[in-house]
């Protein structure tokens, strides 16, 4: 024990950053408010483990017992009002092989559309699954572009929240189909409004991009939904959130299944980990599909990439590297793989493994990942191949448009093991 009488076991802001998916800008901001409690040790700060489980489950005070909040700031105050918390490490999965149908994939008269789509990763991963594209959704400019030039289906680019956006894309939905059912609604929508002030989610606007979706699904009625998200969000208020997502969709007539998937288990050369909804009303079988590659057989950085580091230069296949001084490169150059180059930002400048499955590819204010043998960034193509988009899928805008197009994206072949999947619960392969 230490001498505040908190464990001695400690977090680190950026540790706290990545768990539970809120910046470290709002970290320091508790740290200096008092309301999270903390330590210096070299200083640097350090976050007791107890302290962040006070912080978390603290309750305002207030002459009624709050046991907590609900995903819209909504007061718990009895049991019956409380939500049951599903443990990471004991999710129902029903896992699928889908290794017999990945080189070989027909094509299916199941259809899907894409909400939050920005570039399409999740489009192209289930149109390589054999899927059918209806229409993607997304207000950013630069990533609809790339999307109208990769796919032949309409997107319709607005604000989800608009009615007039809405209606829109239901209107173009029904045109597309004509007639057809819709199979899928897929979607990764927005995580950044779950923050939290205590343990309450606090008045950010895009809270209510989820309710967007909510309110899609119930009025598509597809068959299928699938969520996509980062891990962090598991945790976030004790895992009230995840389980409230869970109850909504139940609610709405889905029954659904949620755990993690490692990118590098299905042939992406990243170490990438998300976590999966998937839920029908048609009371098929949810399957996630099974892992197929174990981590000595991952794809690595090399193998992905080796061919580019002699490449010149070339706007038109989004390989443009980025001139950096000259003592930036040699910090570059003699940074240690997995490491970051700039201390309290472990999740930006993180120079890739080369002979690994690469770290996380994200963009993150301009700190991108730093290539494992050149004194560089990497390029938009270098990370479009981490992502596993294939050397013909373009992106439009500038270069720092294409960079946080490609942070944000689904990885292709991940969506495509996913929607695989879901072929499998219709016995569709």
């Amino acid at each position: 024990m230490d001498k505040s009488g908190h464990s001695c076991t400690y977090h680190s802001i950026s540790d706290i950053s990545e768990k539970l998916n809120i910046s470290q800008k709002t970290i320091r901001r508790h740290l200096a408010s008092g309301r999270l409690k903390s330590i210096k040790i070299g200083g640097v700060y350090r976050i007791p483990v107890d302290a962040l489980n006070d912080f978390l489950n603290h309750n305002d005070l207030q002459s009624e017992t709050v046991l907590g909040f609900d995903l819209f700031g909504k007061k718990i105050f009895s049991e019956k009002d409380s939500i049951k918390i599903k443990s990471n490490s004991k999710d129902e999965v029903n896992w699928k092989d889908i290794s017999n149908s990945w080189d070989n994939v027909s094509d299916s008269t199941l259809t899907f559309v894409d909400v939050f789509s920005g570039a399409g990763g999740i489009t192209k991963g289930f149109e390589l699954a054999g899927l059918r594209g209806v229409c993607g959704l997304d207000w950013f400019k630069e990533a609809g572009l790339t999307y109208k030039r990769n796919f032949n289906h309409p997107l319709v680019e607005g604000d989800i929240r608009s009615s007039s956006t809405k209606s829109e894309f239901y209107n173009t939905i029904e045109r597309e189909l004509n007639g057809s059912k819709l199979n899928i609604v897929a979607g990764g929508f927005p995580c950044q409004g779950f923050s939290m002030a205590g343990n309450r989610i606090e008045d950010d606007p895009r809270n209510s991009l989820y309710k967007e979706l909510l309110e899609i699904v119930e009025h598509l009625q597809p068959e299928f939904v699938v969520c996509e998200n980062v891990v962090g969000l598991r945790s976030m208020l004790g895992g009230r959130v995840e389980a409230k997502i869970l109850e909504d969709f139940a609610e709405a007539g889905y029954s659904m299944n949620v755990t993690v998937l490692r990118a590098a288990d299905y042939g992406v050369p990243q170490k990438r980990d998300r976590v999966i909804f998937i839920g029908n009303r048609i009371d098929k079988p949810n399957y996630h599909p099974e892992p197929f590659l174990t981590p000595d057989k991952y794809k690595t950085t090399g193998e992905a990439i080796g061919d580019l580091m002699t490449l010149e230069d070339n706007p038109e296949f989004n390989h443009i590297k980025t001139r950096h001084r000259p003592d930036m490169v040699e910090k570059m150059l003699s940074l240690k793989e997995g490491d970051s180059l700039y201390k309290g930002y472990s999740d930006a400048w993180k120079k890739c493994p080369w002979n690994e499955a690469s770290c996380t590819i994200k963009e993150n204010h301009g700190g991108v990942n730093v290539h494992p043998k050149l004194g560089r960034v990497l390029t938009a193509r270098e990370m479009a191949r981490l992502q596993s988009f294939p050397d013909d899928f373009i992106f439009e805008g500038p270069k720092n448009k294409q960079l946080v197009q490609l942070g944000n994206a689904v990885p292709p072949l991940l969506a495509k093991a996913i929607g695989l999947a879901i072929r499998k619960s219709y016995g569709d392969v």
